[in-house]
């Protein structure tokens, strides 16, 4: 009997060997082995192996693809590096002063070729696939960047995404982030739409939502029945694996099995960087797939740890952007819209038009004084195009074909929404609804405070706050957290229990941290990174809604813009009031207090400035635990070892990372050393493994 389990479970092991292998023949390489009808033997032998023997399945057989049950909700996971985006370059003196700008950083002849990689910039959903000994173990979308959403099921859909890494043992890491972009190619997108519009539904707008549409689905097989691809184009936190160049990461990927950026060159100088640009602005549009321009790399690894980042974008990097395809249409009509802001924004309706690989019938035209100086009148021929190939916008009016019949638009003096008066603040363009209970306003508002990113309030989703505030019941975002059962029961759909639902998690919500609650709060210019800086610097949100513009302004990361913003933000009765609303309900955002005197970045943060590295199995602490600990306590958690590196703390099999700290003369730490640093400047508790 147990031979014969011996010899199963070896041939289950080779039925995946060999289906993972001629997957990766035939959407990878394009250049399978066999034919159709023998990969459909293989995959039913495993299918009924499986069926047979239920305890061969593991995460990473290819019979996992599809089929999970349908999930609730999607969870956050949280990066073990950023996720950053990438500056822009729009045209070739802007990547010769890219170039010129790194190498006066890195002290280089100006004249002296740097070495870069160029790939292609693919216009879909970007991810982060973590692996472990190989083994995928975690999907996520990008999110801010620091947090994301977990479509583990989803993305073990596509099949060009391994489940296994194909590298040898030896050459495998124990742990890998593998960065990508998931995305559909035009036919699949064709295909996608015409079945939409079949059933009657409204088709996407571009691939690139598609696409994340697609990936954010709660039922696994929806994700499968769209066809989605990837292509990888990095990696993030590594262990036991070290790369020296770009390079070496992208053939890496290949050996591992990925799809990864096609075309990829390595170029001696930024002048071959824009020859391979200028060379596909054309041709791209010949590609499967939509890309909006060209990511330029520089290829050494080491010259990227010593450039580093700036704000949220990495040094070493940029993302050249091609010049937008322009097409003719013509205006049919104007129309307003209202945003979460109450910003008024003139919106053309036209005769739909193919551009950017997209059928478009409705452009921005930004505010009145655009409108005006481009003299855009309801009849018009006009030319559009996609401002960074994302967004349609009216570039200009065809004048010449104008037969005396178009109408000017005047913008109206009350919103369109709610009929409050339509104000225009001195010195800006924007036009805004004045209503405090407007509801194209206070929907957004709401729908912003409650979402993931701020007061995260679960099952408040956009139809309950439609009747929320259509009926009525919540007139600012304060107002959720004195909602009595009894009126949600008075809503539609809404039973016993998912009234209880709703009120458990606006009471959760109570406690969510500083950062969060400053994002919720719906300021202008402050997303979800510089709501991170200002509670960094204030430590609660008494000291910032007392804060002159000045000492906001002065805030690394800042500047005048968002300190004006912010300042006037808080100077608003109608703010102090939703502010001392949201106090009397108990809503107390948690936040380090500043002890009297100091200064508010060093305030409960012994270790600003300071560095840490982690590497290895640490038996006490789950590794983002540890991170979080030291984030905590004003400390950066890196992912790899350099000059600017504190400590290093080293587990169990900590692999490179400890010979690099040995090399490099850092600190290094065992797990109880670590612990009782904590203990020592923080009385920081240990928390149990997870």
């Amino acid at each position: 009997m147990l031979q014969i389990r011996a010899k199963v479970k070896s041939r289950h092991a080779e039925l995946c060997r060999l289906i993972h292998y001629h997957n990766h023949r035939y959407y990878v390489l394009d250049s399978p082995e066999i034919s159709d009808q023998e990969y459909d033997k293989l995959f039913r032998e495993l299918l009924e192996l499986e069926q047979t023997y239920p305890e061969l399945v593991t995460p990473d057989s290819p019979s996992q693809r599809v089929g999970a049950p349908p999930l609730e909700e999607l969870g956050a996971v949280r990066h073990r590096t950023s996720m950053l985006s990438l500056s822009n370059a729009f045209g070739d003196d802007e990547l010769r002063a890219f170039d010129q700008r790194i190498k006066r950083m890195l002290g280089v002849n100006v004249d002296s070729p740097l070495n870069y990689v160029v790939e292609f910039k693919v216009d879909g959903l970007a991810v982060n696939l973590t692996y472990e000994e190989g083994r995928l173990t975690m999907g996520a979308t990008r999110g801010d960047g620091e947090t994301g959403e977990d479509v583990t099921l989803n993305l073990k859909t596509i099949k060009t995404i391994p489940l296994r890494l194909l590298t040898p043992v030896a050459k495998t890491p124990s742990l890998i982030e593998v960065r990508g972009e998931v995305y559909l190619d035009k036919k699949e997108f064709e295909r996608i739409n015409a079945e939409k519009e079949k059933a009657g539904e409204a088709p996407f707008a571009n691939p690139r939502n598609a696409a994340a549409g697609s990936v954010r689905q709660l039922d696994s097989s929806v994700t499968a029945s769209r066809r989605l691809d990837m292509i990888a184009h990095g990696v993030g936190a590594v262990e036991d694996r070290a790369f020296q160049t770009h390079w070496e990461r992208v053939e890496f990927l290949k050996e591992a099995g990925f799809k990864a950026t096609p075309h990829a060159k390595k170029c001696r100088g930024i002048e071959e960087v824009i020859e391979f640009c200028r060379s596909w602005e054309d041709r791209r549009h010949d590609l499967p797939y939509e890309i909006d321009g060209v990511v330029a790399k520089v290829n050494s690894v080491a010259l990227e740890e010593e450039l580093g980042y700036v704000a949220r974008s990495p040094r070493w990097a940029t993302a050249f952007k091609y010049p937008p395809e322009q097409v003719t249409t013509v205006v049919r009509d104007i129309q307003v819209q209202v945003g979460r802001t109450g910003a008024l924004t003139p919106v053309a309706v036209m005769d739909p038009a193919r551009v950017g690989g997209t059928i478009v019938s409705r452009a921005t035209l930004h505010n009145e004084d655009e409108m005006r100086r481009k003299d855009v009148r309801i009849g018009d021929t006009v030319i559009i195009q996609k401002a960074g190939e994302v967004i349609p916008e009216v570039v200009a009016v065809v004048k010449e074909k104008r037969t005396g019949r178009e109408k000017l638009f005047s913008m109206p003096k009350k919103c369109p929404v709610c009929g409050a008066p339509v104000v225009r603040p001195e010195g800006e363009a924007v036009a805004r609804c004045t209503g405090v209970a407007c509801p194209a306003q206070l929907k957004g508002l709401i729908r912003h405070f409650a979402s993931r990113g701020a007061m995260d309030i679960e099952h408040m989703g956009s139809s309950l706050i439609d009747q929320l505030v259509e009926r009525g019941v919540v007139r600012d975002y304060a107002d959720i957290y004195s909602l009595k059962k009894q009126a949600l029961l008075s809503l539609e759909r809404m039973a016993d229990k998912s009234a209880q639902n709703v009120l458990d998690a606006i009471e959760a919500s109570k406690r969510r941290p500083l950062p969060k609650v400053i994002f919720a709060l719906g300021i202008r210019h402050v997303g979800g990174h510089v709501a991170e800086i200002l509670a960094e610097h204030f430590g609660n949100l008494e000291r910032l809604e007392k804060a002159p513009k000045e000492e906001i302004a002065g805030v690394p990361g800042v500047g005048p813009v968002i300190a004006e913003s912010v300042a006037q933000f808080f100077s608003q009765s109608q703010t102090k009031r939703v502010l001392d609303k949201l106090r009397k309900a108990g809503v107390a955002p948690q936040a380090l207090e500043a002890p009297a005197g100091a200064s508010p970045p060093e305030a409960g943060k012994p270790l600003v400035g300071k560095t840490f590295v982690f590497s290895g199995t640490l038996q006490g602490w789950a590794r983002q635990d540890a991170e979080a600990v030291v984030r905590k306590l004003g400390a950066k958690a890196a992912s790899s070892v350099s000059k600017n590196t504190d400590y290093v703390v080293a587990g169990e099999a900590a692999g490179s990372k400890l010979d690099k700290a040995h090399q490099l003369g850092v600190t290094v730490l065992d797990e109880e050393q670590f612990t009782k640093l904590l203990r020592d400047i923080a009385g920081t508790a240990r928390p149990g493994k997870a």
